[in-house]
Order: C-alpha cells, then sequence, then structure tokens
C-alpha cells in the first residue's frame, strides 16, 4: 500500500508515484500543515511559475486540526479568480478546451471543506486521463509505512526525478519548469500525459 495525502491539483510527482502504486491509500486523520500543497498549486503563467492558493479558515484556537475539518473562506471569490488564471495561462494550449467543461463544476461547486475540494481534483484527473485509480483512506494516523509517500504534499519538498521532459507553453521564455500541477501536464499533452508519468521515478521519493 502506497500512502499519500490528498492535495489541490497535486504535483506530477505524486500522479507519477501513484499510476506506478499498486494500491493507493490517502492519508486523512493527520493534522494540518502550512507550507503545503493541501490548498495550493502551482501553474505556468506568461510570467513564469504562479501561485494558487484555496484560502482557509484557521483556528482561533491553538490545538492544531485535522485536515479532514479545514473548511474554505467562503467569503472570497478563489474559484472565479483560480479558474480565471488557468484560462489565461492555457488557453492556447493544445489541450485546455478539450477539458474545460469537465472542469468547470469544480470551480462552481460550493465547497465547505477542502478535503471534499481535493477528492474532486483527484477525481477530475483520475476520469480525465482514465487512469483507473482506485484507493483506501486511512482510519488511524500512520506513523510508520513502508511506501509512504506523504513528503510529496510538502512544497520545501524538491524531488529531482520529478522531471519529466514536455513541452511547456512559456518555456522559451522562461525555461523548464518542473513538477507543476498535474493541469500543466495534462493540458500540454492531453491522453498521452500518462505516458510521461511513468517515466517518472519514485524510488527517492519516500526517503
Amino acid at each position: 500500500m502506497s500512502l499519500f495525502i490528498p492535495t489541490y491539483f497535486s504535483p506530477i510527482s505524486q500522479y507519477g508515484v501513484m499510476v506506478q502504486a499498486e494500491k493507493i491509500e490517502f492519508e486523512v486523520v493527520d493534522n494540518f500543515q502550512k507550507q503545503t500543497y493541501r490548498n495550493r498549486c502551482y501553474i505556468y503563467g506568461a510570467n513564469g511559475k504562479q501561485l494558487l492558493t484555496v484560502p482557509i479558515r484557521h483556528s482561533k484556537c491553538k490545538i492544531k486540526q485535522k485536515t479532514k475539518d479545514i473548511k474554505i473562506e467562503t467569503g472570497d471569490h478563489w474559484q472565479k479568480q483560480h479558474f480565471k488564471s488557468l484560462k489565461t495561462a492555457y488557453n492556447c494550449s493544445p489541450f485546455f478546451e478539450f477539458y474545460e467543461d469537465d472542469l468547470i463544476p469544480i470551480f462552481e461547486k460550493k465547497y465547505q471543506y477542502l478535503h471534499d475540494l481535493n477528492f474532486d481534483t483527484f477525481e477530475f484527473v483520475n476520469q480525465a486521463l482514465e487512469l483507473g485509480l482506485n484507493y483506501e483512506t486511512t482510519k488511524t494516523y500512520e506513523f510508520d509505512q513502508r511506501n509512504d509517500y506523504r513528503v510529496l504534499s510538502a512544497v520545501k519538498h524538491h524531488p529531482d526525478d520529478a522531471q519529466v521532459d514536455y513541452h511547456q507553453l512559456f518555456e522559451s521564455k522562461h525555461g523548464f519548469i518542473k513538477n507543476l500541477s498535474i493541469l500543466d501536464l495534462i493540458f500540454m499533452e492531453g491522453p498521452n500525459s500518462i505516458s510521461f508519468l511513468e517515466k517518472v521515478i519514485c524510488h527517492k521519493f519516500s526517503e
């Protein structure tokens, strides 16, 4: 069983490991941590690497919150802003229009919990690329897991093996940016994305 944390339009490294895993388990009873992909992703905009952040409600008490209990800040128009950013960045990409209609519901649905959003983004990718990935969720916190890939949720973790060579829309201006959100790969390579994900080497990620 390979263990992951549900994240927002996860980075390529996470999907690269998942498509090669025999069984997938998502951690759902962990404590929320900052500086992770739980509520953010990076795309490739005209000015380079661009951050999209889902605003969350922070607890007023000092007790750590479980990730599954984290609520999204509903007062912000983050969904409209995120979709506008995606359309601006990828409207000229080969496959944005192909997936646009399936993507829109995620940015129109009223989410209360971050977990629900992240699982919906996973299902979007799973169906868009026809990955056929099934998963289980944890019942207790896993302290010792052999195939532990929860580190892939950390923004500061930079797996060198996650780089797969594919053309990026603004590469001629800013160079190749590795390990962006899976959306970058999908909009550029479409159904062929899975062949790139299968090239990701995963043996160092859990160290």
